[in-house]
């Protein structure tokens, strides 16, 4: 398919105008609760009590989700719209219940909002607002299209969800630049996450296989992506055990360790049939890691300011 093929394509329109629910549906509130819930993991590691804070924690939580993440999902619909004609042809754009350049035009609204947003939080809060919606569309817009690569893509969203957002967490209650022992536990995370992005394009391999889309799973093969996969989700959680080890959280370490463990026992299930378990492990083993999160955020937050 030429590029001019790919940027003038636009679904026959049903209605002039999208109705709300469609809108919604674009937005995918079911994926906002990793950034979420990473936000919150950089509430707790700031070691500051919400307090008089919260009001500042509320509008950082529905900038990472409603806000950020959501505009996310736009942008990536909007540029991916061939791609679900063929996985997904009921999602909103390919189905026409966003007709036209709705989609686009959504999409830009919202990166305007989340960066107003954004600004009130603070100057570090901007600033990390500006890197992720660079990389949200980076991830979709040709020529540069992140996704298309199957390294720089998952590790654009991971950095995103889990990094970025936990580190505005941090800095929304610090009000500052946060210290190296949050960045460098958000960053351990955020590397740990590839894995799992790699194990989300499982499900659009036919698809991205038609479009030329090189996704891991893709490139290297199902099973051998799995393998990768599940390293990059391990490792990363071995050096958070050390981490906090040293710095005196043994209780939070074991902690952290028994959920690698556990983690480690459903990997081995899920290489026995990565293709068809890859939602299980999703709905299980990412439970424990996002788990495992959060643990090392009340850790560095009980010894704030040590470090």
């Amino acid at each position: 398919m030429s590029e001019l093929e790919f940027t003038t394509f636009a679904p026959p329109a049903r209605s002039s105008l999208p109705k709300p629910g469609a809108v919604l549906e674009l937005l995918k509130p079911i994926t906002w609760f990793a950034p979420m819930w990473a936000f919150m993991c950089g509430v707790v590691s700031s070691g500051v009590s919400l307090g008089s804070h919260w009001p500042l924690a509320v509008f950082g939580v529905v900038l990472a989700g409603p806000a950020v993440c959501a505009t996310s999902q736009a942008v990536n619909d909007w540029f991916d719209r061939h791609v679900d004609a063929i996985n997904e042809p009921k999602r909103p754009i390919p189905s026409g219940r966003i007709p036209g350049t709705w989609g686009l035009i959504i999409a830009m609204i919202w990166t305007v909002l989340s960066l107003i947003l954004a600004d009130v939080l603070g100057v570090w809060v901007f600033g990390a607002a500006v890197f992720g919606m660079a990389l949200a569309w980076g991830y979709s817009m040709p020529p540069i299209r992140l996704k298309q690569s199957g390294w720089w893509g998952p590790a654009s969203v991971a950095l995103c969800y889990e990094g970025l957002a936990w580190f505005t967490g941090a800095s929304v209650m610090q009000q500052a630049l946060p210290n190296l022992a949050i960045i460098s536990v958000a960053a351990l995370y955020s590397f740990g996450a590839i894995g799992i992005m790699i194990l989300n394009d499982f499900k659009a391999v036919e698809g991205d296989r038609q479009m030329g889309v090189l996704s891991l799973p893709v490139e290297l093969g199902v099973e051998n992506a799995a393998w990768l996969a599940c390293i990059l989700m391990a490792a990363p959680q071995l050096v958070v055990v050390s981490l906090l080890l040293a710095w005196g959280s043994p209780f939070h370490a074991l902690a952290v360790a028994v959920s690698l463990g556990v983690q480690v026992r459903l990997m081995a299930r899920l290489m026995t049939d990565p293709n068809k378990l890859a939602p299980w492990y999703n709905a299980t083993g990412t439970s424990l890691y996002v788990l495992g999160m959060l643990v090392s955020g009340f850790a560095l937050g009980a010894h704030h300011g040590v470090f």
